[in-house]
């Protein structure tokens, strides 16, 4: 059983910058993806970036490439995300996801993350 908690959301401006952390309780490995989704009001929940838990290849929305950033520390089996340049439009609950299932490339799709944290809110006022 893993257990993924997320911190570090909070209310920015427009233009801000914000830095999100994900801790994983029990057993991981290197091959796993951790990535981050978000949901804003009314929408669905979307993919925003994941990474190789023991390190290499990552994957981004297009909506964020350039402003956000996703990286991992294996050992503390923590995976982050920065958010810089941020938009009113980025508001959302970000969550934290693992994914167990031996792949070649991270999974842009929900449902193939196994795991979910609580989610925490990042709230961008213009």
């Amino acid at each position: 059983q893993v257990q993924l908690v997320e911190s570090g959301g909070g209310l920015v401006q427009a233009g801000g910058s914000l830095r999100l952390s994900c801790a994983a309780s029990g057993r991981t490995s290197s091959s796993y993806y951790f990535a981050w989704f978000r949901q804003g009001p009314g929408k669905e929940r979307e993919f925003v970036a994941a990474v190789r838990a023991g390190g290499g290849e990552t994957r981004y929305a297009d909506s964020v490439k350039g402003r956000f950033t996703i990286s991992r520390d294996f050992a503390r089996s923590t995976v982050n995300l920065q958010l810089n340049n941020l938009k009113p439009e980025d508001t959302a609950v970000y969550y934290c996801a693992l994914d167990m299932t031996p792949r070649s490339s991270p999974s842009g799709t929900r449902y193939a993350y196994e795991y979910w944290g609580q989610g925490t809110q990042v709230t961008v006022s213009s």
